[in-house]
């Protein structure tokens, strides 16, 4: 048998945690007066319960192997009572196999799980009392929450049943007594309830119900004295059944009759739902259903009431389900006995469940409660004056046209069917029907939180962990603010908030991200402030309800009142609600669940001695080998889970480094199931001998070290939220900026310095709180009135649908007529009154010249904005009075910002001018002095630009550069980009439509990483990160995979599907410094090398190392070329076989001998040319592949001081680095003829250094700039 794993390592439990038997206490049966002398005799008195049996894992003893320890406590009276007497939790005791007798003090006690207070517990599993019954009765089902001091759940299962009171047996302890002359003839004739009770980890409601209905089947014709016998077995049963882990795969055992299915969660952060999802839309109405949900958001105290007993702890686990992600962290009892009632007296938020009897009872005694009635469906208020909002009404009302079009009736769908012969076929279709339905509940709950909460992240600032509650609160419609100003308070809403400011990718941000608009996707791109476009003012005004309804929101204090008419609490007909009048997008959500398969638990053998449960893991052991031989290559989703599962197999059989070896496999198959903390008490527990085998095995080497080198406690992150106040101190240049960024006006440090210099001319530099706040306010009020502008139908016709009006003056005469002048991003417009008309002045393309002067009108000089155009003769005119010297400033900073954005290809440019504009606004109805103007003057920061420098570019520049993007939009500095990978579009089957457009994947710093579509340039993907180090290297891999190399030695595989990071390959121990897919011999073969001079190949579809070899040290890249890699290691470029065989190397020290020096990088040509750049040297050199030794080519390159990368395309090689444009240094890129071997164009577009390189189809080349810049230029191919 193999060596146990160390005594100090805390095995992980299986599906048990504890099995108990519960019952009356045997004294009070042997009194005649107990029991109903006759049938239909008088009432018979309730009994106090106890805990008969306690059966708690392990069930085998370790130091015997030979016997089987049963941990069964012989609870005696004696014990009892001193247990009730001290409020201490009875304890169980431990014996080999069953009890001889009663227990002595002395024995060997054994621990009760944390959570679960043997006290307590006979109350719960019998809420109701205990009492004798004269007549037989069915047995029943309910479920119980445990919660311990620290607020971790564990959850029962309780089958109540009922067994004859015969006058010869009766079992205590797994005893049986012969008492006859302590019972009368009349006692037999009774019928005594016991209980037992399963607690979990987990919250298996309908799995541990079929799994006691099962049990129940053999208590109810066995003997007394077999009882605990069939008990103990049972929880031995559930106690080796290890739980699933996150994903698609269910176990199954057989627990004759029935099949049980043990269902995994989705993911790592969703709970089990092992429950009926739609008990709630049975129970009520939609409407009511929100109330709720709204009662839960808010925090409030809570109680259920039922005659179910059952459905109490169902129903109120259905409620949290809907919840999720948000989690409810207060008090949560389901089930309160009538010894409990003083619980709902509690100050605080809780959420609990009583039976109906309790209902008078408890609505006369507390104040301040919601008080649910599951039974018809209505729900009460116990004072008069409790407020509980509505749920925010558009979101109300897609959610109830959603749920009156779900199918809530499973005998529906049956009709078209056969009847089921099979029991357990029968289940199985239900199983997958409830499957179906569970999973659009789950979506459309998702979806209800998506729209209330959706905007929360438009007023949160990331870098300084800022919530601005109160411009959040402003945003949204008076009617739904009350519903927000509660829920803002919640500590729900506060967890809430820490997973939006921790990026969290949880059900939630999936579903934001799914169902965003085109608008919202791309508008991380600008920087510059949101306002409504046409088409939301186009729509806003199509909408005919949208006003009455944002009127009628004020008056609606009930929305169950105002939804529908009244109707019964329960639905009268079982046909689906007729939904051909409905909106189309407001049916119920068409969710096709996720495939799910079964593993199924082998058999387990008794008696239940050591041999057997070795006996059962090999079995588990062999079923999940043969399972992962079974799978195709590319199943890594179900192979993950079958090596998790072998390795707690493993790990319960005592072998520490099988199962270190499957859980080390889940790097390459899916990482979001790694179990770290298991894994580290696995390290930290291994004997000498285990580590030095282990040091052998390379797969294990680095995972003990990575355990064994983390310091002893893990820094804690920082996880605060800070809501937005006005600063109450002078604030200098960095606190401002700080400032500014956590009030959301802007985050680009650069123009809020520009700002601050704006607010502090002739002053000392510093910004007083009052300034501030007038700032503050001033910005808040533009952003109000710019909200609030409504364009007659006429004007949208003749403006583009995503352009926004940013600016309107007060209305003034002018050469077009009188109105109000409008700008938007792209041109002056005149709103003409009387007949609301429009009047087009100038796109800011087409303007020649601004002037700010007077008019002679009467006797009055009025001041007069000029305005030249290109193609129009005629001057166009504004008396705008005292805005004219405003405006002046701003046209002429948006005409600057335009010139710029098409001299620069570079949208950016009028994207920051608006923001200038915006912010020069703000700055002189906050200064309102005579010094305002220059003030704000500070801001014209693209018009000096154009004054004070050449704004051409170089003609060849110009003509080549087709346009550029920022992938630090929306961040505080622009970054580095350090990689570029362009992906072709392909239409799989596995893909949204929009996913199959092409894709440029862009490597920012600390692991950042953001995907554009390439079709249009527009974020696909914001950012998310692989590690937290620089990367490297990226390289597409089989057309749904993205490679990528980082400093840390990892290479992380990005799904393209899915966009996930669920993959890493750990096997390189420096830094990856380069990856090539294999020939079109060998696609799935990928090459890899890392700074220490190692290569690897590996296999795609298994993700192991096929071969490896090791080359010199300062490995920097590497190549495929005619069947042999090409390595460039600095001192040399090496060329290998595929199998790590030398065939030539070409070396530096022999080419270059007046200085030292190194290979920066090279490229292949088809030509059979190396071309190759060197270290210190402004030249390109080219050596011919068939005789490296000839000295090589040299192409020189101008003005060029820094080489970083090559690039070929077609006939040409592109170089980028750093050279002089116009006497200062810049970002340069070189384009050199291959067949006549000099350069053809100089590129200058980025004003930090070219730091790589990539190809678009040999269409487009695209280039990204450093951290100064951060930019990324895409350039047209000739």
């Amino acid at each position: 048998m193999a060596e146990a794993a160390p005594q100090h390592l805390a095995l992980p439990s299986g599906l048990l945690e504890l099995c108990a038997l519960l019952g009356a206490p045997r004294d009070s049966l042997r009194g005649p007066d107990q029991v109903a002398q006759k049938r239909g005799g008088t009432h018979l008195p309730s009994l106090d319960p106890e805990v008969l049996s306690v059966f708690v894992p392990p069930f085998v003893s370790k130091e015997d192997s030979q016997t089987a320890g049963a941990n069964c406590v012989a609870l005696t009276k004696t014990k009892r009572r001193s247990f009730r007497k001290k409020r201490e939790k009875p304890r169980a005791e431990p014996g080999n196999g069953l009890p001889e007798g009663p227990r002595g003090p002395d024995s060997e006690d054994v621990c009760i799980p944390n959570g679960v207070d043997l006290l307590a517990l006979p109350q719960l599993c019998f809420p109701g009392g205990l009492c004798v019954a004269s007549e037989p009765k069915e047995d029943g089902v309910h479920f119980l929450v445990l919660t311990d001091v620290c607020g971790t759940r564990t959850y029962g299962v309780v089958a109540q049943f009922y067994r004859p009171l015969h006058g010869e047996h009766c079992f205590y302890n797994g005893q049986a007594h012969w008492e006859p002359s302590r019972l009368s003839g009349s006692m037999a004739g009774g019928f005594v309830p016991y209980a037992v009770c399963v607690v979990s980890r987990f919250p298996y409601y309908n799995a541990f119900r079929d799994c006691l209905s099962c049990l129940l089947t053999h208590l109810k014709s066995c003997k007394d004295f077999e009882v605990d016998n069939h008990i103990k077995d049972f929880a031995a049963k559930l106690s080796l059944i290890p739980s699933p882990p996150p994903g698609p795969l269910h176990l199954v055992y057989n627990m004759k009759p029935l099949q049980v299915v043990f269902p995994s969660r989705a993911d790592p952060e969703s709970p089990v739902i092992d429950l009926d999802l739609h008990l709630p839309l049975l129970c009520f109405r939609p409407e009511k259903t929100l109330q709720i949900l709204t009662c839960l958001l808010t925090e409030q105290r809570i109680v259920f009431f039922s005659s179910n007993w059952a459905l109490l702890t169902l129903v109120t686990e259905c409620f949290l389900a809907y919840l999720h992600p948000l989690q409810w962290k207060h008090t949560f009892v389901p089930i309160l006995s009538g010894q409990m009632l003083d619980f709902v007296m509690a100050p605080t938020s809780f959420l609990m469940g009583c039976h109906l009897d309790h209902y008078e009872e408890v609505s006369k005694e507390a104040d301040g409660l919601i008080l649910i009635n599951i039974d018809n469906g209505s729900i009460t208020y116990s004072s008069d004056n409790m407020d509980v909002p509505d749920v925010p009404l558009l979101a109300a009302q897609t959610f109830i046209q959603r749920v009156q079009g779900l199918q809530l009736h499973h005998e529906l769908d049956r009709t078209r069917l056969p009847a089921s012969t099979d029991l357990n076929d029968g289940r199985a279709c239900r199983r997958a029907w409830q499957q179906r339905l569970n999973a659009q509940i789950q979506q459309l709950t998702l979806h209800l939180l998506v729209s209330i909460f959706r905007e929360v992240k438009n007023h949160l600032n990331y870098e300084h962990r800022v919530f601005n509650s109160e411009e959040f609160l402003n945003t949204r419609a008076p009617g739904d603010q009350q519903f927000y100003k509660q829920v803002l308070e919640t500590y729900m809403f506060h967890a809430f908030l820490k997973a939006r400011l921790n990026r969290s990718m949880d059900a939630f941000a999936q579903m934001d991200l799914n169902t965003q608009s085109e608008e919202d996707r791309t508008s991380g791109l600008f920087l510059s402030p949101k306002r409504p476009t046409i088409e939301k003012m186009a729509s806003r005004k199509t909408s005919s309800q949208h006003a009455a309804r944002r009127r009628m929101v004020v008056s609606m204090p009930n929305l169950q009142d105002v939804a529908v008419p009244e109707l019964p609490p329960r639905n009268s007909s079982l046909r689906k609600m007729d939904t051909a009048d409905r909106p189309s997008g407001s049916t119920a959500l068409n969710v096709t669940p996720q495939a799910t398969y079964t593993f199924k638990i082998p058999e387990i053998h008794f008696p239940l001695v050591a041999q057997c449960v070795q006996a059962y893991y090999n079995d588990c052991v062999n079923l999940l080998s043969k399972a992962m031989n079974c799978l195709a290559p590319d199943n890594s989703v179900l192979l993950a889970r079958y090596l998790y599962l072998r390795g707690l197999v493993h790990l319960m059989q005592g072998q520490l480094l099988g199962a270190l070896l499957d859980f080390q496999s889940l790097y390459k198959t899916d990482l979001r199931i790694f179990p770290a903390d298991l894994v580290k008490r696995m390290v930290e527990s291994m004997s000498g001998p285990e580590c030095a085998q282990a040091e052998q095995t390379p797969e294990l080497r680095r995972l003990i070290s990575e355990f064994l080198d983390q310091p002893g406690e893990a820094p804690k992150a920082d996880d605060h939220v800070k809501n937005f106040e006005l600063p109450r101190k002078h604030m200098q240049l960095e606190d401002f900026v700080q400032r500014v960024q956590e009030s959301g006006i802007v985050k680009d440090a650069s123009i809020i310095s520009r700002l601050f210099e704006a607010l502090t001319v002739g002053h000392q530099k510093l910004i007083d709180p009052e300034t501030f706040k007038e700032l503050y306010t001033c910005w808040k009020k533009i952003e109000a009135e710019a909200q609030e502008v409504s364009l007659p139908a006429a004007v949208m016709e003749h403006l583009d649908k995503n352009e926004c009006v940013y600016k309107l003056s007060r209305s003034v005469k002018t050469s077009r007529g009188v109105g109000k002048l409008a700008m938007t991003q792209k041109r002056l417009l005149l709103l003409t009154e009387g007949t609301p008309g429009y009047v087009d002045i100038s796109t800011f393309r087409n303007i020649e010249e601004v002037r700010s002067t007077t008019a002679a009108i009467l006797f009055l000089r009025v001041p007069t904005l000029k305005i030249k155009m290109v193609s129009k003769k005629e001057v166009f005119e504004a008396n705008l009075k005292t805005e004219c010297d405003l405006w002046h400033l701003m046209v002429k900073e948006m005409w600057a910002g335009k010139k710029l954005a098409d001299v620069h290809k570079d949208p950016q440019y009028i994207q920051q001018a608006l923001t200038h504009v915006l912010l020069m606004d703000a700055v002189v109805s906050t200064l309102q002095t005579p010094g305002a103007i220059y003030a704000a003057s500070k801001l014209s920061y693209f018009d000096k630009m154009k004054n004070e420098m050449p704004m051409a570019v170089p003609k060849t520049t110009a003509e080549t550069l087709k346009h550029k993007i920022n992938p630090s939009a929306g961040e505080t500095f622009p970054q580095a980009v350090d990689v570029l990978l362009y992906t072709p579009g392909h239409l799989d089957p596995a893909e949204k439509v929009g996913d199959a457009h092409p894709k440029l994947w862009c490597a920012l710093s600390e692991g950042k990483v953001i995907v554009f579509d390439a079709s249009s340039w527009t974020i696909h993907q914001h950012c998310f990160r692989v590690g937290t180090s620089r990367l490297n290297c990226m390289a597409m891999v089989e057309q749904n995979q993205v490679w990528v190399g980082s400093e840390d030695s990892v290479i992380y595989i990005i799904n393209i599907h899915s966009m996930s990071c669920n993959k890493q390959l750990s096997d390189h121990r420096t830094s990856v410094t380069g990856l090539v897919q294999g020939s079109t011999l060998a696609p799935s073969q990928v090459y890899s090398c890392s700074l220490d001079g190692t290569v690897l190949a590996w296999n795609v579809s298994s993700l192991q190392v096929t071969r490896r070899f090791q080359l010199s040290g300062g490995l920097s890249s590497i190549r495929l070329h005619g069947g042999c890699l090409w390595c460039c290691t600095g001192n040399s470029i090496t060329v290998v076989t595929t199998n790590g065989s030398l065939c030539q190397e070409l070396q530096i020290k022999e080419n270059f001998q007046e200085h030292s020096t190194s290979f920066l990088g090279f490229q292949l040509v088809p030509e059979e040319q190396l071309w190759a750049a060197c270290a210190g040297y402004d030249d390109i050199y080219i050596w011919g592949l068939r005789d490296l030794a000839r000295p090589p080519h040299r192409i020189h390159l101008p003005d060029c001081s820094k080489v970083n990368c090559m690039l070929r395309v077609k006939k040409q090689i592109w170089v980028g680095g750093t050279g002089l444009s116009q006497g200062k240094s810049k970002g340069k890129i070189y384009v050199i003829s291959a067949e006549r071997k000099e350069v053809e164009k100089e590129l200058v577009a980025h004003t930090d250094t070219v730091k790589t390189l990539c190809s678009a189809e040999d269409r487009y080349v695209l280039s990204g700039s450093g951290r100064e810049e951060g930019k990324i230029a895409i350039w047209n191919v000739e």
